[in-house]
């Protein structure tokens, strides 16, 4: 759990509504109560301090069956995305990384097969052209297989010509990169320039040993509706895409949780989340002024740069900064956030529900976690609406 100097005196110590606050937790509660989830974790803060944290259901640790508390650890999936490009923005501010640099520039290996063109920004935008890249993660502990892999893989379309979600294959490139420009693993350079500075040690990218028995083990719920009960709901059909249920279960493996797989093996709670994200809504500070980022580099970061690019699931504009999505328009609950958010509302969710946010407009963050994989889509996606819906009207007037 976080240390004690971040937890509120109470939700109405930081300006949040405490009665709000109550009903956002209902929300979460009764899909533990009716049976729909197994557990779930949720925190909210403002003012660089958690207002309000809640654990809830049961969950399993290397083989035992207990109740979530506030110190278990879950699985983040692609909120992990975020933490690792914020470590990119460090370079960038340093001057050790330029947004136009030629990704095969710094590692050469990598420009082959047409992807000499790619840039660092088309990294960071998913705009560039092999999202569909296969990469083995244990395959990253040995450097020639790893650099090997990137020099095999070939473009699916012209890098910059279109937007098209990359699950695992660009954050893979930006460890490298990471790696090559900090002059230390990438792991080690989030733990000791991140974590660490913002006062979260709970926050992991390579999962130690000794908060191995900390972890909740994830699980598939619910049925996989046909693709006419999908149509019949009006939703799109779900893409194939290596985000499968054989590779999630695969986080439950401690081989792969100490990869630290960039693009999806972070592992945390949601109260580290959420102050994670008052960091970057405070002026990239940590609680006790600690600076990490500056204020030019955020603002940079949450710049829209995908232009009228479009989801190639959704059809929604995509409303990409580096690394993170923008909340936007009036389509932002299609982005992952809820429909009360602000159009400045920015942040990165995860498979199977996970929820990490910030919105400038109230000073709120929130982030939820859960074991619970729902393999309905639908009630999934209201979920995660509703929850972020409340959180982001949580804020005392």
């Amino acid at each position: 759990m976080v240390e004690e100097h971040f937890l509120a005196d109470g939700p109405e110590s930081v300006g949040l509504d405490p009665g709000k606050v109550r009903k956002l937790f209902e929300r979460a509660e009764r899909e533990i109560r009716e049976g729909l989830l197994p557990s779930c974790q949720l925190a909210i803060a403002r003012d660089g301090r958690i207002g309000a944290v809640k654990s809830l259901g049961r969950v399993t640790r290397m083989g035992v069956e207990s109740d979530a508390s506030d110190d278990t650890l879950y699985t983040i999936f692609s909120s992990t995305k975020a933490i690792v490009s914020s470590a990119t923005w460090l370079l960038l501010q340093e001057g050790k990384l330029d947004l136009d640099e030629l990704v095969g520039d710094i590692v050469p290996e990598f420009a082959t097969n047409g992807k000499e063109g790619i840039r660092v920004e088309q990294l960071l935008t998913h705009t560039a052209g092999f999202p569909h890249a296969p990469f083995r993660p244990l395959d990253w502990n040995d450097r020639a297989t790893r650099l090997a892999r990137f020099g095999r893989w070939r473009l699916n379309w012209e890098p910059g010509s279109q937007f098209e979600y990359h699950p695992s294959s660009g954050m893979w490139m930006l460890a490298e990169i990471i790696e090559r420009r900090a002059g230390m693993d990438f792991r080690r350079f989030i733990r000791s320039r991140i974590a660490l500075p913002l006062g979260l040690p709970d926050l992991y990218l390579g999962l130690p040993g000794e908060a191995e028995a900390r972890v909740a083990d994830l699980v598939h719920v619910g049925e996989e509706p046909s693709a006419e009960e999908l149509r019949v709901l009006g939703f799109p059909a779900i893409p194939i895409t290596e985000v499968t249920e054989e590779a999630l279960q695969r986080f439950n493996r401690s081989d792969f949780r100490t990869v630290g797989v960039p693009g999806g093996g972070g592992i945390t709670g949601a109260a580290e989340m959420a102050l994670f994200y008052q960091a970057l809504l405070n002026g990239g500070c940590a609680h006790d002024g600690t600076r990490v980022w500056s204020e030019e580099i955020l603002e940079s970061a949450r710049r829209v740069r995908t232009g009228d690019m479009r989801d190639p699931y959704t059809g929604k504009l995509v409303h990409r900064g580096l690394g993170i999505s923008i909340a936007g328009d009036d389509d932002r609950h299609w982005r992952g956030f809820g429909k009360t958010n602000s159009p400045e509302a920015f942040g990165h969710n995860g498979a199977g529900g996970q929820i990490a946010w910030a919105d400038p407009a109230t000073g709120i963050s929130f982030a939820y976690c859960t074991t619970g994989f729902d393999r309905h889509p639908l009630r999934l996606a209201r979920r995660s609406v509703g929850l972020s819906s409340r959180a982001a009207l949580c804020a005392a007037r």
